[in-house]
């Protein structure tokens, strides 16, 4: 299986629980032109959500977020891994971590329906390294 694999930084923020908030904050992103690797926004408590932002270059984010006023908590460290689709293809690469002793954290992968996947793996700080070279990145 052809792997490509790196290690990336994420940052976090938390926002009232209002529909437009993901749509703003991904268009302000786009219109300030800084590309996203990975993005995610999920629930957090009752009243609130949590958006994970994987920008290609933590820099610009930065910058922005000062710029803005927003408060983000990171930098926090990942692995991205994309690769040929095949049946097994996540089950190989937690395998290769457990084996070597990386714990995961947290994981979310994705097919495009067309061969490929990509894996987003949230490791324990520090673990990023070990889990990189373990997988050949």
């Amino acid at each position: 299986m052809s792997l490509k694999v790196r290690t990336v930084e994420y940052f976090y923020t938390r926002v009232e629980d209002e529909p437009a908030k993901a749509y703003e904050l991904l268009a302000k992103l786009a219109s300030e032109e800084i590309n996203l690797l990975a993005f995610s926004a999920v629930p957090f408590g009752p009243n609130r959500f949590e958006l994970t932002i994987f920008p290609d270059r933590s820099d610009q984010l930065l910058a922005l977020a000062k710029k803005l006023g927003w408060t983000l908590t990171g930098p926090y460290h990942a692995c991205l891994i994309q690769g040929d689709d095949q049946l097994g293809a996540l089950a190989e690469i937690q395998k290769s971590l457990l084996d070597a002793g990386v714990a995961i954290y947290a994981s979310s992968g994705v097919t495009d329906g067309a061969g490929h996947f990509g894996y987003v793996i949230y490791l324990k700080e520090g673990d990023h390294i070990a889990a990189a070279r373990v997988l050949g990145a």
